[in-house]
């Protein structure tokens, strides 16, 4: 399937990079004209446009992860005019990888939200559309006018589809999740122009050239700007302290828009990765490195923060929200290492524990919907007998545990949805705490070796981590045993001492999304060896960007078409003017 995905990317390169952000605005637009008593039609359209885009996300990672080059970049100029004065599209691999990322989190939610949720309230199908634009277009776009102009637009939408389906407590949060992101935006102008007024550019390759260049009494002021900046990124981050709101908020949502929402988190991990790696690298002379320390400590702080907000959680809204903070702490402090092992780690780590949130947010609603049609559960009696059903022979007791029908329960047929949710559950559980065999245990164990050997085993005799690499080891296993304790805790109050509930009722639309999510951490593990060597390549090409500063900045405009030339004899030339008659003398 690669070969013919790669033909395509190759054969439509450059112009298929617009097609990620192009095709979810020409749906949305479409939808808009139709009527809202159209949603089969809606629904149709929605499916499908996402569906495509994940094929052209797919061949664009296979353009870019093309075999015996370092890196493979792509430069689009949209209005056809050279950075830094023209706005420019970038594809490498990060930005592939989280193209891909972003369109199977939207087809899985879109999957979902057709069983039921698409028709509480309207409008459901172009927020979501223009929701995946925005988040295409902040994956790929160059400069950060335009960064600020694709999260605005993502915002915008997530506005919408935050309050869909109504309700007092959707209503509470987002007027919470509309304030901060309000505020962050603000922070986001606030630096920009500060980087504007050093700087004078706002392309990112224009400014990673110039940062070494700048005066050294400039550079309080500079650094102050990127710490602005930062700030922004950190709070949609949900870096702590600034994540009080994604947890009421996620949760308040409904289950596919928390599911999407669960990539929102990484947008700005995104951003800080590639602006952090871009502008504060090795070869950005006295900056090199800035705020790495920061980094490093408010990632470990947010960890901490998700790990004891998952253990103090009752409802399952909550602890998948907690397991997003979990996660992005973990990118936040693995990150701040600046070193390219780790980050080939993390990248690892990203699509993985993504898609685990997101297939829980779903998981949630429909042992939610389960539980409300049950009649409750069973509380916990102490006996004499460790096993009061079983005999001697370990056979179920005549007269024993009996149902009204005076039917064994023991050996009964768990219903096959029940059985269906319980493993989903068990899997969620596997790689939100980091256990094998999934994908998430292979990126916290490439994390953790890489942050005890950064020169690799064998090469790093006599390296000491220092105190803040113990800390993150530490806290790395000790917040994925807490969020084990938390989620089997769960997991043994809705499916094991749940008694006298009817079987779910639970649609194939409603559990292939779900399976498609947990397959696809399963398929990363499996093919740890290949994904590892993507992410590595682009954790290495991300702390090398002279590859990305040299790819943008060369871009050339597509020159003007030649005039065709002028032939004597061609009746559409018109003819020349007479030469005006001699009068007679």
């Amino acid at each position: 399937m690669t070969a013919p995905l790669l033909s395509l990317a190759q054969a439509s390169m450059p112009h298929l990079m617009l097609a990620p952000i192009v095709l979810p605005l020409l749906t949305a637009a479409l939808m808009l004209l139709l009527r809202e008593e159209q949603q089969r039609l809606k629904l149709t359209l929605n499916v499908g446009s996402t569906l495509l885009g994940l094929v052209v996300a797919i061949a664009l990672l296979a353009w870019t992860d093309q075999q015996g080059l370092p890196t493979t970049l792509g430069a689009y100029l949209p209005g056809n005019w050279p950075a830094p004065f023209g706005i420019v599209l970038a594809l490498d691999r990060l930005s592939a990888l989280m193209l891909v990322l972003t369109s199977m989190v939207g087809l899985a939610s879109a999957l979902f939200a057709s069983a039921r949720w698409h028709r509480a309230g309207v409008h459901y199908h172009p927020l979501f559309q223009f929701q995946l634009m925005g988040l295409a277009g902040a994956f790929l776009t160059a400069d950060l006018f335009n960064l600020f102009v694709f999260f605005e637009i993502m915002l915008a939408a997530s506005y919408g589809l935050l309050l869909h389906g109504s309700g007092r407590a959707r209503v509470k949060s987002g007027l919470h999740y509309i304030a901060i992101n309000l505020a962050a935006s603000s922070l986001f102008l606030i630096g920009v122009s500060m980087l504007y007024g050093i700087t004078g550019t706002l392309n990112m390759a224009d400014l990673a050239r110039s940062m070494a260049q700048i005066a050294d009494s400039d550079r309080g002021l500079l650094h102050a700007a990127a710490g602005v900046l930062a700030t922004a990124f950190l709070i949609k981050a949900a870096a702590w302290p600034l994540n009080f709101w994604l947890v009421p908020a996620y949760s308040a949502a409904t289950a596919p828009v928390g599911a999407l929402f669960a990539i929102m988190t990484k947008v700005g991990i995104y951003a800080i990765l590639r602006l952090w790696t871009l502008l504060f690298g090795t070869e950005s002379g006295a900056s090199a490195l800035f705020g790495s320390l920061w980094l490093v400590s408010g990632g470990m702080l947010t960890m901490a923060f998700g790990a004891i907000g998952m253990l103090g959680s009752q409802r399952l809204g909550h602890l998948a929200g907690y397991a997003a903070v979990l996660s992005s702490g973990t990118l936040l402090a693995a990150m701040g290492f600046g070193h390219n092992l780790v980050t080939g780690g993390l990248l690892y780590y990203l699509p993985g524990s993504t898609l685990a949130v997101s297939a829980l947010f779903l998981l949630c609603d429909l042992i939610d919907r389960w539980r409300s049609e049950g009649s409750g559960t069973m509380p916990y009696e102490p006996h004499a007998d460790e096993a009061p059903f079983l005999n001697a022979e370990l056979m179920p007791s005549k007269g024993l545990n009996l149902d009204e029908d005076e039917e064994v329960l023991v050996g009964r047929v768990i219903p096959a949805a029940a059985a269906f949710m319980g493993l989903a559950f068990l899997a969620c559980t596997l790689m939100v705490a980091g256990l094998p065999p999934l994908a998430s245990f292979v990126g916290k164990f490439a994390m953790l070796t890489a942050v005890l050997n950064p020169l690799g085993i064998g090469a790093s005799a006599g390296h000491q981590p220092g105190v803040s690499g113990w800390t993150f080891v530490a806290l790395l296993i000790a917040s994925g045993l807490l969020a084990l304790v938390a989620l089997t805790r769960a997991g043994i109050r809705h499916f094991w001492a749940a008694h006298d509930r009817p079987a779910p009722q639970l649609r194939l639309i409603e559990g292939l999304p779900i399976a498609a999510l947990l397959l696809s951490c399963a398929a990363l593990a499996v093919a740890a060896g290949p994904v590892m060597r993507y992410t590595q390549a682009t954790a290495d090409a991300l702390h090398s960007p002279g590859t990305y500063v040299r790819a943008v900045m060369s871009a050339l405009p597509v020159p003007k078409p030649p005039e065709a030339p002028v032939q004597p004899g061609d009746p559409a030339t018109p003819a020349a003017p007479a030469a005006p008659e001699e009068k007679a003398p």
